[in-house]
Parts: structure tokens; sequence; C-alpha cells
């Protein structure tokens, strides 16, 4: 049995193809995706889903969003999402360290909600590579 994945964002498809296995990090924790799970609706959070294909593992870095799975069909809404592949592993450091650097000196509500936004993003995307 096999997973219909198709991974949406705004301005494009990312992902549409069939999977063996979804590991989707939810806002309530991760859960896992095989074939005949039941139907679900979930928000997912900022984070890495891993996707098994055959036998191996791919990663990308999603930015929030919502899943629904319903008879096999996995269909996932993103505001935006990257494959690892699409990701420059020097950039994405670079990126992690500079939110480290402003979350750490944020300022005020607003300043500490943004800096934290920032630095789970860059954080997703880095976890996608070293994942992969």
């Amino acid at each position: 049995m096999i997973l219909n994945l198709r991974v949406m964002a705004p301005n494009r498809t990312v992902w549409n193809s069939e999977v063996r296995e979804i590991v989707l990090s939810t806002s309530s924790g991760q859960v896992g995706i095989l074939p005949n799970h039941a139907p679900l609706l979930t928000a997912l959070d900022m984070g890495v889903p891993k996707i098994r294909h055959d036998e191996q593992w791919s990663t990308m870095a999603l930015m929030g969003g919502f899943a629904m799975i319903d008879n096999n069909q996995v269909t996932i809404l993103v505001n935006e999402a990257e494959r690892a592949t699409e990701i420059d592993p020097e950039e994405a450091q670079k990126t992690f360290q500079i939110a480290q650097a402003n979350l750490a000196k944020a300022e005020g509500k607003k300043q500490m909600i943004e800096a934290n936004l920032s630095f789970k993003r860059a954080k997703a995307r880095l976890e996608a590579l070293e994942i992969s």
C-alpha cells in the first residue's frame, strides 16, 4: 500500500508523489502516517517532516500549515516549504546564527515573538539538512 502525498505552498506545489510513510510535526507532537490511516485534519507546527519512499528518507522544512489525511491521500497546505535539496547549507547556518543572536537580544513582546519565529524557521531549515 502507498500514500499519495501533495505539499502545496501559495506559489507552487512542493511535493506530489507516492510515498510509503510520513512523520509530521503537528501542534500536539509528532504523528506517523502509514497507508490506511484514519481520517485526520491537523495543524502543523514549523518543523521537518520525514518522508519515506521505498527505503529512502527525504526531508523538507515546513513553516506551519495544515494536513488532511483521508483515504490514503495526504494533502499538506503550508505558508512556506523547502525540500532539503533546495536549501543552501552555508546560507542556512548563517541565517540560524543571526536568528539565534537576534533572539538573545530581543526586548519587548513584539521583538520576542518576531525573533522566536525567525529562530524556529531557521532551525527547521537547518534540521532538514541535518536529517537528510
